[in-house]
């Protein structure tokens, strides 16, 4: 049984080779199953690239991609999995993080009969921001992705051959991964591995990535759309039940006085809410235009180990 594992690479030529041959120590261990690893430069300008090369030219079952820039690890993900020919793929970071040594929890779980398993992480060796943001992806995932309600998502998980040929369909030029395996399944299983502490340096996710991954939950959901609808609804409402209060007031007490203070409160509430709304239409013209002018999902500059006959079928 062959097993794919995608990891897109970002200034990791510190951690990558040692990731590789723990991964090779593991399937040495476990007899029946063999590995190829398609490692994907996301735009390093250190030393990636030149050691994934040497990996490639000492390892007939390591591939390499090297993107033309950085194009974010979703699209680094979507560019690996084109070329993922194993029976089952497996997902994983470069930074040992996900840790080679939990990868037969995922590959033995999904042969229960899953199209897709996660690794689930009991504890999370985060920093404070991305454990924050895991919790608000958490939330927000499972109303506007459709996410099944119990399961959690990880950066580690193994799919199918079946859904990864349903995932590189998608061509979207920013795609959301976990977004597009709720599309495609919700035969969804998880297993509890062990999450690592970073090898070397700190994340490369800052708030600002972090935010730029998180708006392309869009790509995939209307729910935005239907919230400014919702707040257009309340605050027009609002406006009639208020207009109509105050000229019962009026009626009533023809010495009342009207407010000034009270006419910019209610101009600046709907005001407010027209901007949010115009905002989120924006938004997703915005995206509208780019799917539109056919931005890419990635660009591969070179490949390293990978022959002529796979390069044309993917293109």
């Amino acid at each position: 049984m062959l097993i794919s594992i995608v990891i897109p690479c970002y200034y990791s030529e510190l951690t990558i080779r040692n990731e590789v041959l723990l991964i090779f120590e593991e399937f040495a261990k476990n007899d029946g199953y063999d590995c190829e690893i398609v490692l994907v430069n996301d735009g390093s300008t250190d030393g990636t690239y030149d050691e994934i090369k040497k990996l490639c030219s000492e390892y007939d079952n390591v591939k390499g991609l090297n993107l033309m820039r950085n194009f974010s690890q979703p699209n680094a993900t979507m560019a690996g999995l084109n070329f993922a020919t194993g029976d089952y793929v497996m997902g994983m970071d470069d930074d040992l993080q996900t840790h080679p040594s939990q990868m037969f929890k995922l590959i033995e779980k999904i042969q229960e009969g899953y199209d897709l398993v996660y690794g689930r992480y009991p504890v999370r060796k985060n920093g404070p921001i991305k454990n924050l943001t895991s919790k608000f992806n958490k939330v927000t995932s499972r109303v506007m992705l459709n996410r099944p309600k119990e399961i959690e998502s990880s950066n580690f998980w193994i799919m199918t051959a079946a859904v990864k040929d349903e995932v590189i369909k998608y061509k979207t030029y920013n795609p959301y991964v976990d977004a597009i395996f709720y599309r495609v399944t919700h035969n969804i299983g998880m297993v509890p591995v062990e999450h690592f502490k970073r090898e070397v340096g700190k994340s490369n996710y800052t708030f600002k990535s972090l935010a730029k991954l998180w708006l392309a939950y869009w790509n995939f959901s209307v729910v935005p759309l239907r919230i400014a609808f919702i707040l257009g609804l309340v605050g027009a409402v609002a406006g009639i039940v208020l207009s109509i209060l105050l000229i019962i007031k009026k009626m009533l007490d023809p010495t009342l006085p009207v407010g000034w203070s009270s006419m910019m409160c209610a101009m600046v509430f709907l005001f407010g809410i027209t901007l949010l709304v115009l905002g989120v239409i924006g938004e997703y013209i915005g995206k509208i235009i780019l799917i539109l002018t056919d931005s890419p999902q990635y660009i591969i500059r070179e490949y390293a180990n990978i022959d002529e006959k796979e390069i044309e079928k993917i293109s």
